[in-house]
């Protein structure tokens, strides 16, 4: 089959947004690129994810009890017929060149396992906020993988849907970072290409999965603990491995220090203030240290913190 011609599956789960979903889905219509068909994954949402796709008849949607964002799209996946896929995110959007772009970078690049592009970060009405500042990339993508998530954003990507299949699709135990979890599987034997064109939208609101700290860290720590048996014993590997774990383990752990000051500063119980503080104490022990020494220090000199 000519890939540049080759169908394109949009997998698009839904929980809880279906206020976003018309929008999800009319950036897939809009596309240059006319060969794809569109799965909505129904995720039990309490919303009415059927009468939005009621109003696109060429969507087809599949309801599921409610088992999570990386069961969703296993549904998606299992569904679709085309050669290549895109996982969507109900609230995000993809630009109107995005399936071309994928489609002609796997076509240039027959060994990839996946390619991938930039997106524009957006508030909850499609405003700009600062950008993402893709990082620099290496000839090994899962050294740099293990390093950091330097793709971020699953929507910007289109992989080849045997490949997804072949490792396994998403670990549905993972309730977030699934998708950091399969770029790792799928890196450890494939290449992957970037190539650099915008492609999509990530909209950041208050109820996306990346907002809750304890979540995030939980499951990346057991991303990466899933990845030791692949680098233990090769130095350079075992480096990156332990540089990612800092990186996260500061990254939520950061996130989680302002959760907590907000809380105490809007009066939250106390119970929930407690939960998140050992979560700091479990996660991030060197943070807790240097904050809670901060604040002991500021409290002995009268210092603001």
């Amino acid at each position: 089959m000519n890939q540049v011609s080759a169908p394109i599956s949009v997998v698009i789960p839904c929980y809880n947004q279906a206020k976003y979903l018309g929008e999800a889905i009319e950036s897939v219509l809009a596309q240059t690129y006319k060969n794809f068909d569109i799965i909505v994954i129904d995720d039990g949402s309490p919303d009415d994810v059927k009468e939005v796709t009621s109003r696109y008849p060429q969507v087809r949607c599949i309801r599921q009890e409610n088992q999570g964002l990386a069961a969703a799209r296993n549904t998606g996946l299992c569904a679709s017929e085309g050669e290549f896929i895109v996982f969507l995110d109900s609230d995000d959007v993809l630009l109107p060149e995005a399936l071309a772009v994928g489609v002609e970078a796997l076509a240039e690049h027959p060994g990839c396992a996946f390619v991938f592009g930039d997106f524009d970060v957006v508030d909850v009405n499609r405003v700009p906020l600062p950008p993402w500042q893709q990082p620099a990339h290496e000839d090994d993508p899962y050294l740099a993988l293990l390093r950091r998530n330097y793709i971020a954003m699953h929507s910007a990507v289109m992989f080849r849907r045997d490949v997804v299949v072949e490792v396994g699709g998403f670990d549905r135990s993972l309730r977030s970072a699934e998708d950091y979890d399969l770029y790792l599987r799928i890196t450890r034997t494939y290449r992957v290409h970037y190539h650099g064109k915008l492609v999509s939208e990530y909209r950041r609101h208050g109820s996306s999965l990346s907002g809750n700290p304890v979540q995030m860290i939980e499951c990346v720590l057991t991303v990466f603990r899933k990845q030791w048996p692949y680098v233990k014993g090769r130095r350079e590997y075992e480096e990156a491995y332990r540089t990612g774990l800092r990186h996260y383990r500061w990254r939520f752990g950061e996130q989680l220090v302002e959760r907590i000051r907000t809380r105490v500063k809007d009066g939250t119980d106390r119970r929930r203030v407690m939960k998140d503080v050992w979560a700091l104490i479990r996660y991030y022990p060197n943070g807790f240290v240097r904050h809670a020494g901060r604040k002991l220090y500021c409290t002995l000199t009268g210092r603001s913190d």
